[in-house]
């Protein structure tokens, strides 16, 4: 492969992302991707041999990116773990109830759609959301060792409760256009972590 290749199909990624997140994955066609990437058609199956393998592939490489800021917010930096959860909840928050779509989360907007349509795409959203849950645990893991959140916390099972009540709340936030579903799952985190600071109010 020569240097040139990822860097081509870095960008078909990088390029179609935005307009999978504002439109969806079955309704855009490569044609549309391909013209706003600016590459040929018969290129395209050089880097992803179906449309379904690229959707895996593009899921793939949200879920990198995501973990990547998850952990520049949620590592070390003389803070307490509550403090760095609740940063991270209160910018979900924000970047799910603003009117930007390249900040929406793409495993909202996918999950629904693809994973009836395609095994290869449910299986990377469930890896990608399974990764997040796992560093979430972590931090949560830190946060009753150094004793910012509650004691009788179980790491994993509350990343995981919370990340589905978030899930759900951003989906919410979609239907209605309000960012209210959002706001409750900041209050419900907040009680549920019991940091040991005032909640915001």
């Amino acid at each position: 492969m020569s240097s040139e290749q990822p860097i081509v199909r870095q960008h078909i990624l990088d390029t179609a992302r935005p307009i999978i997140l504002t439109k969806g994955f079955s309704a855009v066609g490569l044609n549309e991707i391909l013209s706003a990437a600016d590459v040929p058609k018969g290129s395209f199956y050089h880097y992803f041999r179906s449309k379904e393998l690229f959707g895996e592939a593009l899921l793939d490489a949200y879920f990198a990116d995501y973990r990547e800021r998850l952990d520049a917010l949620l590592g070390a930096d003389g803070t307490t773990a509550a403090d760095r959860l609740m940063r991270y909840w209160t910018l979900w928050l924000e970047t799910q109830s603003s009117e930007d779509a390249a900040g929406k989360c793409l495993a909202v907007k996918l999950g629904g759609e693809v994973s009836d349509l395609s095994e290869a795409m449910r299986v990377a959203l469930e890896r990608g959301t399974g990764r997040i849950v796992e560093r979430l645990a972590a931090c949560i893991r830190e946060g009753v060792e150094d004793a910012s959140l509650a004691a009788e916390l179980e790491p994993h099972g509350t990343a995981l409760a919370l990340y589905d009540m978030w899930l759900g709340a951003t989906l919410l936030t979609k239907i209605r256009r309000d960012r209210a579903p959002l706001e409750a799952a900041l209050a419900a985190t907040h009680k549920l972590l019991k940091p040991a600071f005032p909640a915001a109010a």
